[in-house]
């Protein structure tokens, strides 16, 4: 039903900003949730936040909480998310995803981009 691509990863400086589109294809009544995680080398994928297409209903995790925020297009499908004030432990690789139901655990979505790598240097 959807397929979701990534884009606008890459290498920042801590401290900088960055930001990832999510831009979904395919879609009808289908996926109202779209969640944002990540995972670094050596750690589970942990969730970052979502938003609803329609409303303004948005999430966060407390580590990413005043330095992300996630938007949307409507008309274009994308949503987006705005990384500022990087951190070196922000390094991951990110997807979007699209699910039925707002939840935080990976097993709550059903259609996954395949990722693009953010990376924070110092």
């Amino acid at each position: 039903q959807v397929q979701l691509v990534e884009s606008g990863g890459g290498l920042v400086q801590a401290g900088g900003s960055l930001r990832l589109s999510c831009a979904a294809s395919g879609r009808s009544f289908s996926s109202p949730v779209m969640g944002w995680f990540r995972q670094a080398p050596g750690k589970e994928r942990e969730f970052v936040g979502y938003t609803i297409w329609s409303g303004s209903n948005t999430l966060y995790t407390d580590s990413v909480k005043g330095r992300f925020t996630i938007s949307r297009d409507n008309a274009k499908n994308t949503v987006y998310l705005q990384m500022n004030s990087l951190k070196l432990e922000d390094t991951a690789v990110y997807y979007c995803a699209a699910g039925s139901w707002a939840g935080v655990r990976p097993t709550a979505y059903r259609y996954w981009g395949q990722g693009t790598q953010v990376t924070v240097s110092s």
